[in-house]
């Protein structure tokens, strides 16, 4: 399951996206630190093909693939030296695959900015700073542990010194490690230390709702430019919180014809899903049989045997082959039946590189 952390400063949307995202109804408000405790969601990931399997299929019932949020208190300048709550919550963040970094990026008189005038391209610096400071702290704890080993000429801790003072040199720079010039090794050996500064970030640009279905303004533009110049290839997905919190209001049925009123074709939690998906090389597979249908995540690269112990570890483990037919073909032909019939299901064996979108049934043998 993809798991998403959703960082920024107060007041910027990040509790009124978490709200629409997963219908939570988290506490949101015009006032600094509104969200004390850290909220936690699950979200359905929308694939319109799944309907489709099922309507073909008609199963017992249908299991989308689904995206967990994790919203933490804002973060303020100073919070790695205790400032605000954020910091506090830094930790429910840690496991997750990726951050959604929160940006506000319209003008707004009745709404408080915590730091005053609008600056998304400061925003992110101060996000940034806050999150390598934390890092910091983490990083220099295990360097004196493993400084102390080294001594005593330990293999591992000598092995492990050289990629904890690199990255300790960059956080104390205040600069996020995934910019960093480090190894696939150095990456390896920071990996267990879960390093938020590490991981995958996209940014969500707050925007107005006239921005949002019209040309891009000028503060979605710097917070691109800032984010080139650092070397960070981050997508940027624009979203309007209050567009979003209408959504979340409005039936399923209806949100599609809201959506076409703005000029818009999607709601902001899908681009944020996708965009999630792209940040992080992931694909969709499905399942298809009269007890359910069901979508499955997994990497684009990942092997037949590697999906299947998505579903469940004995299914890798004795894996025998995966009868295969792609999402196209199934539809077209009616079903597994038909594909059948007409040819269109392969069986494939371990080296098999599972494509986005196919429909895949295992064999397996413990």
């Amino acid at each position: 399951m993809l798991k998403l952390g959703i960082v920024g400063l107060p007041n910027v949307g990040k509790s009124t996206l978490f709200n629409a995202l997963t219908a939570a109804r988290a506490e949101a408000a015009n006032y600094p630190f509104c969200t004390v405790e850290p909220n936690v969601g699950m979200v359905e990931v929308p694939d319109d093909r799944l309907a489709r399997l099922a309507a073909l299929v008609r199963p017992k019932r249908v299991v989308p693939a689904a995206v967990q949020f994790v919203d933490i208190a804002g973060l303020v300048k100073g919070a790695a030296e205790g400032e605000g709550l954020g910091n506090q919550f830094l930790a429910t963040i840690r496991e997750t695959d990726a951050i959604v970094h929160v940006v506000r990026c319209f003008e707004d008189p009745d709404i408080t900015h915590v730091m005053g005038a609008i600056d998304p391209v400061r925003d992110r610096e101060v996000i940034d700073i806050e999150l390598a400071l934390a890092d910091l702290t983490t990083v220099e704890k295990r360097l004196d542990r493993v400084r102390r080993t080294a001594k005593t000429n330990d293999k591992e801790a000598l092995a492990e010194l050289p990629a904890l003072e690199r990255a300790a040199g960059e956080l104390s720079a205040g600069r996020p490690l995934r910019t960093a010039s480090l190894t696939a090794a150095d990456r390896a050996t920071l990996a267990p230390l879960a390093l938020l500064t590490l991981k995958p970030v996209l940014y969500a640009a707050n925007v107005t709702e006239s921005e949002l279905a019209g040309a891009e303004g000028t503060h979605v533009s710097a917070l691109r430019g800032a984010i080139a110049a650092a070397g960070e290839h981050a997508e940027v997905v624009p979203f309007s919180a209050r567009i979003e919190a209408e959504l979340a209001e409005l039936p399923p049925a209806d949100r599609g014809e809201f959506l076409a009123t703005l000029g818009l074709t999607s709601a902001g939690l899908e681009r944020v899903i996708r965009a999630g998906y792209h940040l992080l090389g992931l694909q969709t597979y499905f399942t298809a049989g009269e007890p359910e249908v069901r979508a499955w995540t997994v990497h684009r690269g990942d092997t037949a045997p590697v999906a299947a112990g998505v579903i469940h570890s004995d299914f890798e483990r004795g894996f025998i082959r995966a009868e295969t037919v792609s999402y196209k073909d199934f539809v077209a032909s009616g079903g597994w039946k038909g594909a059948r019939e007409r040819g269109a299901v392969r069986a494939e064996g371990k080296e098999y590189v599972v494509q986005d979108g196919d429909v895949l049934l295992f064999r397996f043998n413990v």
